[in-house]
């Protein structure tokens, strides 16, 4: 027996071609572009306490934010050891998503010992794969400490696997001197930042490097004047922050293939 088709009762039409339409009007999600590192990419709470600034604060200004959104996930105090190993990495990691940027800058905090009473935060100082089991004071047992160039690697992979873009950046430099020129970190973490960048295949920005150059071309007394108080060597005041924001934004526009440039404003 056969039997006349129904008709679709004008209301649920109704419903379901609003529905329709809600969904093709509907914003793709702005990518975002994480911001991971110690305190001179954001210091404290990124207020500007005690007039100093990371870089971090003013990064977004070089970007068109009505495409980009900017997060600044930076924390004052860790290396790219405790960054992990705090559990600042595991706030960010689960909530990246392809089509996602990831910059990071690590290496001011990784100098410090492997193991003592109040940090416990320092790396092997090296882009090996040596370890080294210590215990571990503050949290009262033993951990595997691994070198610098091996969390970045492994910081790199975790946020590939989410099908986010990496960017690793070499630290900035500190207000420090020697012959006229800024002490630069090419024999050690800046180094070893370029070495992990490039085994894992991401862009690197030597930002320590481009940065020293402007120090350099400044002077001595222009830049310890300028980008910094008279109390803190390596974090900057307002106008240091903005310098190396900008110097990040210059490597990302000279980058090759690096698709995040085309988020910068023109």
């Amino acid at each position: 027996m056969l039997t006349k088709p129904t008709r679709l009762l004008p209301l649920t039409a109704l419903v379901l071609f609003a529905a329709f339409l809600l969904s093709i009007a509907a914003p793709t999600p702005r990518p975002t572009l994480y911001l991971i590192g110690d305190s001179t990419v954001k210091n404290g709470q990124g207020r500007g306490d005690g007039g100093l600034w990371g870089w971090g604060n003013y990064l977004p200004a070089a970007f068109d934010t009505t495409r980009l959104r900017v997060e600044n996930d930076a924390r004052g105090g860790t290396s790219s050891r405790t960054f992990r190993t705090q559990g600042w990495w595991e706030k960010v990691r689960p909530r990246l998503k392809p089509g996602d940027y990831v910059i990071m800058q690590f290496g001011h905090n990784d100098s410090s010992p492997l193991t003592d009473s109040t940090r416990a935060r320092g790396t092997i100082r090296s882009n090996g794969d040596e370890s080294q089991e210590v215990f571990n004071y503050l949290t009262k047992e033993k951990e595997v400490v691994h070198s610098y160039g091996w969390y970045l690697r492994q910081l790199i992979a975790d946020a590939q696997k989410q099908g986010a873009t990496v960017v690793v950046c070499s630290p900035i430099p500190r207000n420090s001197w020697a012959g006229g020129k800024v002490n630069r970190s090419t024999a050690d973490y800046g180094k070893w930042a370029a070495e992990a960048a490039r085994q894992a295949h991401v862009t690197f920005i030597d930002l320590n490097q481009r940065v020293a150059d402007k120090y350099d071309r400044a002077g001595e007394t222009q830049v310890k004047s300028t980008y910094f108080n008279t109390v803190d060597h390596t974090h900057t005041i307002e106008a240091g922050a903005k310098l190396n924001a900008e110097a990040v934004a210059e490597g990302i526009r000279e980058a090759k293939g690096l698709n995040l440039k085309k988020y910068l404003k023109k």
